[in-house]
């Protein structure tokens, strides 16, 4: 018997077999350790014990019909090796954004590519080496000729048997995921029931030919397609408050991009220190709305996700990023634009490359005047972290363009030093003691929080030093969640919560993200209204006197008495006061009691018929806004004193220049804060970044100086001509 062993396992198949049960393992040690799944019974075991095999069994079997035996096992070494990398680069991917790398990511990794080294390898893990020891140690088995060489040639019968073998496999994979997910790819939103139920190779098959399918259905779209849209957003469209409706009419508008903060981060307290004490006291303010449960609704793209969700009051797409993937070409309904024709100038300020998440081509559609970004900066290497410019330069060196820019504007902050993987150098470090939990980037994350707090504290003290702090309506806010998963173990106890019943429902929570509307003389509090993202939009148009009803648009305004209190993820899972409903899937899924926190297994006909009513509503909203969306249907439908934006007309290498010359047009009549005042207020800014220096705030780099100079040479040559 023992010799039958040894022979098998020295032929090609057995070569062959000992390469998919290898897989097989590493496979199920990523399901059981990496990838949350939520494996809530028997059967959902043993289907996801089966996904692996089938595509495995398929794709390594192609290395069987090769005849000449060294190519044979070269190809099924390479076919194993790139399923590995695909397994990994998933792990990898999953950690940091908890979903499953899409055709569309990879299509436009390079928009978003910088900076993402580092955090890279701060998600590498010990146990990572279990992915690939298995094919180290083959190799080396290989190259000792402990596993020999099978010298036979084979015919096309075995290997075809083999195939077949792999297709019966997959076909009974998906038989049973049938059975036990009905319509599973055609009525989701979460790709994680997709891989749990077929596993990571098909589901990528199937993303693939979704993607395909998404561009035809691009170019079919019609007209017609708009009208179910636009009558289910003005059917469900709340009417603004009396109390609010135009209370900041005219005023600018000054968005503060807080990256990756999440809401327990207000009001805790490490070593007795309150992590953000700048934030807290503005969170507390008289002239403050806070939001104490608003909750983050991006998907794959993230930071990107959360800029469309607040500025076009649309869902980002469910398989990628919708500025990499459609905003070079979509068009759009945005803050800038509709608030352009309200006489507003705009400007995004980032210290990252303008192509990351393709900005420099997004922001044009959606009507942004300005984009500084880093080339508007110092270029120093030590100022710079991670995604770009610390935070505390980036609000410093805005200023000389922000004095700059005719008033009303519409502005937005946009930070990156509180990104993972949490980096700060020790010479920003100030007497903040940050927490000793047994996750360093908790840890971290904490330390970061407060860099940002201070950072934010500077900008305000130089808003109020200048006056626009009087004029100008501020809006802080939350893009999405900075710890994932595994972190949430060591952040309990900071919490005040056991690590040990640490639940689903604990981790849906803490996807709550600040939101605060600040502003001299509004009348604040804590509103304890349940709302998110997608719901900014219209919230923001109202106070500034702008009627959205013949705008495209998924939210509710939150100061509306008829706010609807529903917050959809791009996942599909559903929040309101009462319930969470976990996938969409209505009470076929899993559902917690919102008050309590207790799964609820059995329902009451009343409860049966609010739930699945709400999972409706949560699927028709995700649905219409993605075919808004992939099928750019806004180019059929323009309301009523709207004007979209003209791309061509924009050129943020010229900003500056830009800029000067509508200072100098305007003459007395320029609305401008360096017109205001007679000069610069850069001397008004005041910061402790130990990097910075006064001449580095006035400082406009030698770049935007040279635009400059081209500028005038240009207009001077068409002057002489």
């Amino acid at each position: 018997m023992n010799k039958f062993k040894i022979q098998f396992w020295q032929t090609r198949i057995g070569f062959f077999t000992l390469l998919n049960l290898c897989f097989w393992l590493k496979y199920m040690f990523v399901v059981y350790f990496d990838f949350k799944l939520s494996l809530t019974d028997p059967y959902q075991q043993f289907i996801v014990w089966l996904t692996p095999l089938g595509t495995s069994i398929i794709l390594l079997s192609l290395g069987l019909y090769i005849s000449k035996p060294i190519l044979s096992y070269i190809s099924l070494l390479i076919i194993d090796s790139l399923n590995t990398i695909w397994l990994f680069a998933n792990v990898i991917y999953y950690r940091q954004f908890s979903d499953f790398l899409t055709a569309k990511t990879i299509q436009n990794a390079g928009k978003v590519s910088q900076g993402l080294g580092k955090s890279t390898v701060a998600l590498l893990n010990p146990s990572d080496i279990i992915i690939w020891i298995d094919l180290i140690v083959i190799i080396i088995l290989l190259c000792l000729k402990i596993i020999k060489l099978d010298s036979r040639r084979y015919g096309l019968t075995r290997p075809f048997a083999v195939t077949s073998f792999g297709v019966f496999m997959l076909s009974l994979n998906m038989m049973l995921a049938e059975t036990s997910r009905p319509r599973l790819l055609r009525n989701t939103f979460d790709r994680s029931y997709v891989v749990k139920y077929l596993g990571l190779d098909t589901y990528s098959v199937y993303d693939v030919v979704k993607s395909a399918q998404s561009n035809q259905v691009k170019k079919d779209a019609t007209s017609d397609d708009i009208s179910n849209i636009l009558s289910f957003t003005q059917y469900n469209y709340t009417p603004a408050s009396n109390v609010y409706f135009g209370k900041a009419k005219n005023k600018n508008v000054i968005i503060i991009h807080l990256e990756s903060f999440q809401q327990f981060i207000i009001g805790l307290k490490v070593n007795g220190q309150e992590v953000t004490p700048f934030l807290n006291s503005l969170y507390k303010n008289k002239n403050t709305l806070s939001f104490s449960n608003f909750y983050h609704q991006v998907g794959l793209g993230r930071t990107s996700d959360a800029e469309n969700l607040l500025e076009t009051g649309t869902f980002g797409i469910s398989d990628g990023s919708l500025f990499s993937s459609l905003g070079s070409e979509n068009t759009f309904q945005a803050a800038p634009q509709i608030l352009r024709q309200k006489g507003y100038t705009s400007a995004v300020f980032h210290g990252n490359i303008g192509t990351f998440w393709n900005r420099n081509e997004v922001y044009k559609n959606l009507g942004y005047n300005y984009f500084f970004d880093a080339s508007y900066f110092s270029q120093n290497k030590e100022d710079k972290i991670g995604y770009g410019l610390k935070d505390k330069l980036l609000f410093a060196e805005s200023a000389k363009y922000l004095e700059r820019m005719q008033q009303p504007f519409y502005t937005k902050f946009i930070t990156v030093t509180n990104h993972i993987p949490f980096d700060m150098d020790n010479i920003d470090k100030d007497n903040f003691k940050t927490a000793k939990t047994s996750d360093q980037t908790v840890n971290n994350y904490l330390e970061t929080a407060h860099y940002l707090d201070e950072s934010v504290r500077e900008f305000f003290n130089y808003l109020k030093k200048t006056g626009l702090y009087k004029n100008s309506m501020i809006v802080l806010y939350g893009d999405h969640y900075g710890l994932s998963d595994s972190e949430y173990t060591a952040l309990a106890p900071l919490l005040g919560r056991s690590a040990s019943s640490w639940s689903e429902y604990d981790t849906i929570q803490e996807q709550k993200v600040p939101f605060m509307i600040h502003m001299a003389g509004l009348k604040g509090g804590i509103n304890n209204e349940l709302g998110g993202e997608i719901d900014v939009l219209p919230t923001l148009l109202h106070l500034l006197g702008v009627n959205t009803k013949n705008y495209i648009q998924f939210g509710s305004d939150l100061l509306s008495p008829q706010h609807r209190q529903v917050v959809i993820f791009r996942n599909g899972t559903i929040v309101t006061p009462d319930y969470i409903i976990v996938g969409g899937k209505g009470t076929k899924g899993t559902v917690y009691n919102n008050r309590n926190g207790q799964r609820i297994t059995k329902f009451t006909p009343k409860q049966k018929e609010k739930i699945n009513k709400l999972a409706k509503f949560g699927y028709e909203t995700l649905h219409d806004s993605d075919l808004l969306n992939n099928k750019n249907l806004l180019r059929f439908y323009t309301p009523k004193g709207f004007i979209p934006s003209s791309p061509s007309q924009f050129d943020y290498k010229t900003n500056y220049s830009q800029m000067l010359e509508i200072q100098k047009e305007l003459g007395p009549a320029s609305t401008s804060l360096y017109s205001q005042k007679h000069g610069s207020t850069t001397n008004l800014y005041s910061t402790n970044a130990p990097e910075i220096n006064r001449d580095e705030i006035n400082k406009v780099p030698a770049s935007v100086l040279n635009e400059l100079q081209e500028s005038k040479q240009s207009k001077a040559s068409s002057k002489t001509k």
